[in-house]
């Protein structure tokens, strides 16, 4: 064998062992499992088009039992059996297909609940880190600075709206004001010649013929109502 042949030789069985490894290599870590799912989702299409086609092979069957029920019975018999196949078959990939589908649907489920997690575990380094650069003694003194500072802020508030000069009691202001009203009034009346005097003799009283007049008419009108409630 020559050399030339040798080379390519050894060349190609490198290449099959190189190739037989990585496909051993493929077999051991496993599908991932976006692609178990597309494989679930092909076999699935297929197992649909199966059913299709075997719905239209029943569907033909009967029209052929139909046809030959009464000239060929043996054909329709036939066609029968064919019908019968073919809904076994049918009812066979029913229960696949509900297979298929529970396990695509529960290999969506976990694989979501993976990349779920995944995301909440990169979440949680990610918070690890960002406290790890924290002390707590140093929060706790910089919250009881940011405490003291407010108070000063508000203790000069105070100090600056606080007015200045001299402070006068209110209370002595309005007694005060009160006094000046009543110098005035007291004034004006002065002015006016002051209050009229009040008459110091009695008033004159009625006269006794005045009184019994009215002592009369009194008792006339009692005498009027008295009569008047013994008419009624």
């Amino acid at each position: 064998m020559s050399k030339i042949s040798k080379f390519f030789k050894g060349s190609s069985s490198s290449s099959s062992s190189s190739s037989s490894k990585s496909k051993h290599h493929r077999s051991r870590g496993g599908p991932s499992p976006q692609e178990a799912i597309h494989k679930l989702r092909e076999t699935e299409e297929m197992l649909t088009k199966k059913q299709e086609y075997l719905e239209k092979r029943i569907e033909q069957e009967i029209m052929i039992a139909k046809k030959n029920g009464t000239k060929n019975k043996r054909a329709a018999l036939q066609a029968l059996k064919r019908k019968k196949r073919l809904e076994q078959q049918l009812t066979q990939i029913d229960g696949t297909l509900s297979t298929i589908e529970f396990q695509r649907e529960a290999l969506e489920n976990s694989h979501t609940n993976t990349e779920v997690l995944k995301n909440m575990g990169y979440a949680a380094n990610a918070m690890k880190q960002i406290h790890e650069n924290m002390d707590l003694d140093k929060i706790d003194d910089l919250m009881h600075e940011i405490t003291e500072q407010q108070d000063v802020a508000h203790e000069i508030s105070d100090a600056i709206s606080r007015p200045t000069g001299e402070i006068f009691d209110e209370d002595e202001l309005l007694a005060e004001l009160a006094e000046l009203e009543q110098e005035e009034l007291e004034d004006n009346m002065k002015s006016m010649g002051g209050l009229p005097n009040v008459p110091s003799s009695k008033l004159p009283s009625a006269r006794p013929s005045q009184r019994a007049t009215t002592k009369k008419r009194v008792e006339d009108d009692d005498d009027m109502r008295m009569l008047a409630s013994w008419g009624t």
